[in-house]
């Protein structure tokens, strides 16, 4: 037998990567046994009775989607199903948006919002001047972080979450905006801001889009929860469209995960939007072109069923109000919990203020717990959310929240000095 050779990736090359920290918490709910255990952790929509939900007119459309004589298997173009890609930029942009009307937008299918953000930031990295850095929010979406180290292009942070207020710390970000070198990436949350649930308002929104203006930065808006933070599509992509209406260059990640609950189809759109200006379509064909490109060596092209039953909701009257309901339900009950948990938390006393609870929006709210608490509750109480206290509000259920705020109650009275 000859001498085995050595491997060309040795330990010192490759190291063991660290597990995912999500996708570790929930194989470590999947093998606890406790009937009383309660995930917190991932960010998908549970009903009532913690399964997942089939939205009604999801259902519907894959139905009609089955039975069509017509539907094949072949390849979708490189830049996708184009009945999803332009309703999904009417959808974000709205159907009057100059963007649209005077063809400066160019939007390409990817997979889901990670893919969106993906091709983003890849384009960027090869063709936006200078290489700056790109700004995120403290604390952000941990993918971002991996996404943007990927492909090269250094990171910096701006200040966001207020852990005295639990709210928005707009000085400190705005601050850090004026002081970041002119023509910086920033990385907006266009709404239901991940992992906090706080976002700012309309008129803090309007200071920070004149601040970028003066700043000459670009927007790179990422957009997981349209529809699914307030139930209402229009509200939730308001930041988005004011900054189009400013006349910025910019792009923006959409996702159709979490508000159609199409987790594992991986359907999303990229969107850029250029500047009003003489050249402007011509700008935004070439980078079309470019992105077209990069997604081919990328993907080759991206997946269809997802996109057909999304397409085939947001291209039907009758689907897409129906939609709107379903949307309504989800964002709905979420608020009930919130509400149920603040109230239980106040009720029973447990210290310190609770009132962010129901002032944070969206799938998730950032509790305050400090990382020591939340292994408490894990170990005690078999309640599973990430160490930075962050809970996915959906993961609350009328048949849980008293249970999960006992807990709190319990730890935090135990661990407040």
């Amino acid at each position: 037998m000859s001498e085995a050779m050595p491997s060309s990736f040795p330990a010192d090359a490759v190291p063991q990567a660290p597990e995912d920290p999500l996708f570790g918490l929930m194989a470590a709910y999947r093998d606890d046994t406790s009937d009383k255990k309660v995930d917190l952790g991932i960010g998908a929509y549970r009903d009532d009775d913690a399964k997942p939900w089939v939205l009604p007119v999801v259902k519907k459309a894959d139905g009609l989607l089955r039975d069509d004589p017509a539907l094949n298997h072949e390849y979708l173009p490189i830049d996708g199903l184009s009945e999803l890609t332009s309703a999904a930029a009417k959808l974000m942009l709205g159907a009057e948006s100059p963007a649209i009307l005077e063809k400066r937008s160019a939007s390409l299918q990817t997979i889901s919002g990670t893919g969106a953000v993906h091709l983003g930031a890849l384009f960027l990295a090869r063709f936006y001047p200078a290489n700056p850095s790109v700004y995120v929010s403290d604390p952000t979406w941990a993918n971002h972080h991996q996404i943007f180290s990927n492909v090269r292009v250094p990171i910096a942070t701006y200040p966001y979450f207020s852990k005295a207020t639990k709210g928005l710390d707009f000085e400190g970000m705005t601050s850090t905006l004026r002081a970041a070198p002119e023509g910086s990436i920033i990385l907006l949350h266009a709404c239901a801001h991940n992992p906090t649930g706080v976002d700012p308002t309309q008129e803090q929104w309007r200071e920070i889009a004149q601040l970028m203006r003066e700043k000459r930065h670009f927007p790179f808006f990422d957009c997981a929860y349209q529809g699914f933070a307030s139930g209402d599509l229009a509200r939730d992509a308001w930041a988005v469209r004011h900054f189009v209406e400013q006349g910025f260059e910019l792009c923006i990640a959409q996702s159709f995960a979490k508000n159609f609950g199409l987790y594992g189809e991986r359907a999303g759109c990229f969107h850029f939007v250029a500047a009003p200006a003489p050249d402007a379509e011509a700008t935004t064909s070439r980078v079309a072109s470019q992105l077209t490109l990069l997604q081919r060596s990328e993907i080759s092209n991206p997946p269809a069923y997802g996109a057909r039953i999304a397409a085939r909701i947001l291209n039907d009257p009758d689907l897409f109000a129906e939609w709107e309901a379903n949307l309504r339900e989800m964002s709905g009950r979420i608020r009930t919990m919130r509400t149920a948990l603040r109230a239980k938390l106040e009720d029973l006393g447990t210290p310190g203020s609770w009132t962010h609870i129901t002032d944070q929006i969206g799938m998730f709210s950032f509790t305050g717990l400090s990382p020591d608490q939340v292994l408490r509750l894990r170990a005690e109480a078999h309640v599973y959310m990430t160490k930075n206290g962050r809970i996915s509000m959906a993961g609350l259920n009328t048949k849980n929240v008293d249970y999960f705020a006992q807990a709190v109650d319990r730890v935090v009275r135990e661990t407040t000095e």
